[in-house]
Parts: structure tokens; C-alpha cells; sequence
């Protein structure tokens, strides 16, 4: 695949994303006080950035998974069919659960791997998304959480690329097209 050539414009800085992080793992930790342990689980591969600082905000016992799935590949745009390509090493059978997605588009994703995982019996299972893109759904699924609402655009950053690249980036960027 070849990429067209493009710029990448801030839209949300690294302070920004900083403090509203804190504040999500502050209600997050307030909802699931008294858990013996929370399982995180984090959709890879974009919510890895996401994930690491979360979970050092948190205020209560962690363990860490991870489940990678996509309905994208390198494209912009989703295939609308979602494969798993890593799934959980952890039993989450009468767990707390805590799913992180990086970004909640067309809600296909999200959708799947709720499915499948409160399947698997969790006692709580809760979602929380960095970033939301209403305008774009085509399922019904809302993440419990939501550090940022955006307009319909491509970003990347904080964990998030394009075929496989900005990842790096500590804010989050609109890609802009420069021909």
C-alpha cells in the first residue's frame, strides 16, 4: 500500500490527555473500590500508550492482559469484519474487568469483544475509551467511559496510527492529506 504524502495537525496535546487520564482513573478506581483485584484489559495494539499510563493512576490492585483485535489492518477504513489475533492469557470467570479501547469509531470492534468476553462470565466488565467518534457508529455501543469526544476525522498519536506508523506521538493528531 502505497501512502499518499501528509501533514499532522494537534488536536488534543499531551497535557490535556495527561490530566484527563487522571481524572478517569480517579471515577474508575472509585467504581471498582473494594475489588480483590481489577483485570485490565487492553485492545491492542492501538490502546497500549492509554493502558500504561491508566494503570499506574490507578489506585487499586491490577493485573494487566491484553487481546489483540481489529476490523481495520492498514486501511482508514473498516472492514466491518473483526478477527482476533491474540486473546487473553487470564481467566476472567467472576472477575472485575475493565476493557480499554483507544478509540470507539464505528463500534464494531468494541461490540465483538464485549460479546465475547461477558461470555466468559466476568462478575463486572466495564469499557473505557480514550477517544469516542459518534458520528461515525454503526452499532450501538457506548464505552462506560470516555476521556475525549472528536469529529469525524482520522487521528493518530498516543498509541493510535497509520498503517502502523505515529504511534509514537505523545498528543493526539488529525491526519491532513497534502495531495
Amino acid at each position: 500500500m502505497t501512502q499518499r504524502p501528509y501533514v499532522i495537525d494537534e488536536m488534543i496535546s499531551a497535557k490535556t490527555i495527561a490530566a484527563r487520564v487522571e481524572a478517569l482513573a480517579g471515577e474508575i478506581t472509585a467504581h471498582f473500590r473494594g475489588t480483590d483485584k481489577l483485570i485490565v484489559v487492553g485492545l491492542l495494539r492501538g490502546s497500549f500508550v492509554f493502558i500504561a499510563d491508566l494503570v499506574r493512576e490507578l489506585d487499586l490492585p491490577v493485573e494487566v492482559d491484553f487481546l489483540e483485535a481489529s476490523s481495520y489492518g492498514n486501511e482508514m477504513e473498516t472492514s466491518r469484519e473483526v478477527r482476533i489475533f491474540k486473546d487473553l492469557r487470564s481467566e476472567i470467570s467472576g472477575r472485575d474487568v475493565l476493557v480499554v479501547e483507544d478509540i470507539v469509531d464505528t463500534g464494531f470492534t468494541l461490540s465483538h469483544v464485549m460479546h465475547i468476553l461477558k461470555g466468559r462470565g466476568p462478575a463486572r466488565i466495564e469499557t473505557i475509551a480514550l477517544l469516542d467518534k459518534p458520528a461515525r457508529r454503526e452499532v450501538s455501543v457506548k464505552a462506560t467511559w470516555t476521556g475525549f469526544e472528536i469529529p469525524d476525522e482520522f487521528v493518530v498519536g498516543y498509541g493510535i496510527d497509520y498503517a502502523q506508523r505515529n504511534r509514537n506521538l505523545p498528543f493526539i493528531g488529525k491526519v491532513r492529506f497534502t495531495a
